[in-house]
Formats: structure tokens, sequence, C-alpha cells
């Protein structure tokens, strides 16, 4: 199931909005991670100036913007990830939980300019995002 133009624009424009207005999410996205799950802290001990947290907030920007328009990959590359990240000690419950954390982040950076139709794109879109984290195994393209 494609997302729908309407969703796709509004998922842009806050996203565009959040970069505008907050820079780097990096610090913002994986601090809500750890305070969530600290666990997953230990797992970045060797990045210590956020540059692999940055790297893969960037491909996690990249892959929603891919979702959300063409599926040209994303689809592909979260089965993948979930997969990868299971070898990494990240079980797919936390996995599924990131997609969400970037989109409460965006919203709280948004602040007064985010929208209903942007909070209802994203709960479309993240609901669409956990067919392909929670079971990759059956989602068909």
């Amino acid at each position: 199931m494609l997302t729908d133009p309407k969703d796709a624009e509004a998922i842009e424009t806050s996203l565009e909005i959040a970069a505008e207005r907050g820079g780097d999410l990096t610090p913002l996205v994986y601090g809500r991670l750890f305070e969530r799950q600290p666990a997953m802290k230990l797992l970045f001990w060797r990045d210590t100036n956020n540059a692999i947290r940055g790297e893969m907030l960037m491909r996690t920007f990249e892959a929603i913007l891919d979702f959300i328009r063409d599926r040209q990959f994303a689809d592909h590359l979260i089965k993948t990830e979930v997969v990868n990240h299971a070898g990494y000690d990240v079980p797919p419950d936390v996995f599924a939980t990131f997609f969400g954390l970037v989109a409460e982040v965006v919203e709280e950076v948004c602040g007064s300019d985010w929208t209903p139709a942007m909070a209802a794109a994203w709960r479309r879109t993240l609901a669409d995002l956990d067919r392909y984290v929670v079971h990759p195994d059956r989602v068909t393209a």
C-alpha cells in the first residue's frame, strides 16, 4: 500500500520545518532512545563524536522519504535492517520504536507548526512502517 500523496507532503513539510528549526536532530532522537531503551546506549560506546548515530539517522530520513514516495529501496532496506540490527543485539521490538521516536522529535521541534494533517500522516505511515519491522516476512510490495 503506497502512501497517499497528501500524507507524503505533510511528512515532508514536517521534516523540512524540523530541519530548519532543530538543525541536527541526532542528539534529540538518540537522547530519547537512550532514555527509553538504556541498554541501547551501550551499543554506541565507540561512537564518541555521534558520527555513527548521525549517519544512521540520515539513512532513516532517506528511508522515510523514499518510503512515502517511490519506495525504490526503503521497504527492502527496512526488512533487511531488522535482521542486521538483530545481529547487533537490537531486538525487533526496540528497532520498531525508532521511527516513532523520530516522529515524536519532529513533532516536538515543529512546535506550533505541527498540524493535525501531519499527525495523521505520521500515524498512518508509522503503522505502515511497523508492518515491515514486525512481520517483514509477511509483507509483499
